[in-house]
């Protein structure tokens, strides 16, 4: 039976892929920082699917948890055959007035431990020649945001470093993806303090979280680089190649500036 470990496994998409993968009879290791809400989602997805699901309780905005989450991995014996780089988070505002700290949080989970634990698992599957990575970027990867700095230049990082790594290792039978998507239906603008007139507007464009993990798993089949889920979101995510980047920066700065 396969394993999928997944980070930020306890909510929103996360959430999502575990029950999914569940249902394909997957063991899974699930990685966040609230225990109560793994535990529960464990002893749910091992009750209806007979799978066995290892909690890993970890805050990835700390160094050197990834190795901490490697060698517990390693210690139970457990080969790692798709890891899903899901936990990020946001933080809405001008990025010389908003807390440094959180944005340097920011880059640690949505970068530093993404390639931190890239780098620790990928290795294996590569001698397995066998395997898969799906890399969660957005599609905030494809320009630069205002107001939405660090985000989306966190994303864009992970958008062509999982491209580059699809690239490196379909030699090694392993898989890359990036998934962008777009707004979804989950906690997200709340938690990046948008302010909530903007998250109701948003609202209106949702996609659902199940409709990202079903394309993405389909993407990851076919052996895609990177996916789009949503045909409004690939509309918006390809209109960086029809504006000169300084007039698309300033048009997206204006519409995130809410006040």
């Amino acid at each position: 039976m396969p394993t999928a470990l997944i980070t930020g496994a306890s909510a929103g998409i996360g959430a999502i892929f575990a029950h999914e993968l569940a249902s394909r009879q997957t063991d899974l290791v699930l990685v966040a920082r609230s225990a109560d809400k793994l535990q529960q989602l464990a002893a749910q997805l091992q009750a209806q699917h007979q799978i066995q699901v290892y909690v890993l309780v970890h805050d990835l905005t700390v160094p050197e948890t990834a190795t901490a989450i490697y060698n517990t991995v390693t210690e139970k014996g457990l080969e790692i055959d798709l890891l899903i780089n899901n936990a990020g988070f946001g933080d809405y505002g001008d990025f010389a007035e908003r807390d440094g700290d959180r944005q340097v949080r920011m880059v640690q989970l949505n970068v530093l431990a993404l390639v931190d634990l890239t780098h620790k698992f990928l290795p294996g599957m590569r001698q397995r020649r066998s395997g898969g990575i799906i890399n969660l970027a957005s599609t905030a990867a494809f320009q630069p945001i205002p107001y939405f700095s660090v985000y989306a230049a966190s994303k864009a990082f992970v958008l062509s470093f999982s491209e580059a790594l699809w690239a490196e290792n379909r030699k090694y039978n392993v898989k890359i993806l990036a998934v962008c998507p777009g707004p979804t239906d989950t906690k997200f603008f709340q938690d990046a303090d948008f302010p909530s007139t903007f998250s109701e507007t948003i609202a209106k464009n949702y996609i659902s979280p199940q409709q990202v993990v079903k394309e993405s798993l389909q993407a990851l089949e076919k052996n895609r680089s990177s996916i789009v889920p949503g045909l409004t979101n690939k509309i918006s995510a390809n209109a960086y190649r029809f504006l000169p980047r300084q007039a698309l920066v300033s048009l997206v700065g204006k519409v995130f500036k809410l006040s």
